[in-house]
């Protein structure tokens, strides 16, 4: 058998072995939010979770400052022009509310009110 003869089998055998392991399926399981970054359950959390989501993850969202709902709002547009995030202007109005909701002065001072309750 001649050298290029081999180099041809040699080729052959490394291209059947490259094609196998491309051929062979690879799944990456991701593990789950931890309990600390869960959502609150609220009207716009699909929203939240499907646009902001695509990002960054849900323990970015609830360790941010309790902001008030005009500064939720300017994170919004920020991430949307400065970020490039593909947010419409429906699904940031639903996003800015749900965050003043659930993330906001509002909701931080009633977790104060309700813990100094005897």
């Amino acid at each position: 058998m001649s050298n290029l003869q081999r180099k041809a089998i040699f080729l052959g055998a490394l291209l059947i072995v490259a094609m196998a392991a491309l051929a062979q399926k690879t799944s990456v399981r991701l593990p789950a939010d931890n309990s600390f970054a869960q959502l609150k359950s609220d009207a716009g959390e699909d929203t939240v979770r499907k646009d902001c989501g695509f990002c960054h993850s849900t323990d970015y969202i609830v360790i941010q400052p309790h902001f008030t709902a005009p500064q939720w709002d300017a994170e919004v547009k920020k991430m949307i022009a400065v970020y490039g995030a593909p947010i419409g202007a429906s699904d940031a109005k639903t996003i800015a509310d749900y965050l003043a909701r659930n993330y906001g002065a509002a909701s931080a001072d009633s977790k104060k009110s309700e813990a100094a309750k005897p």
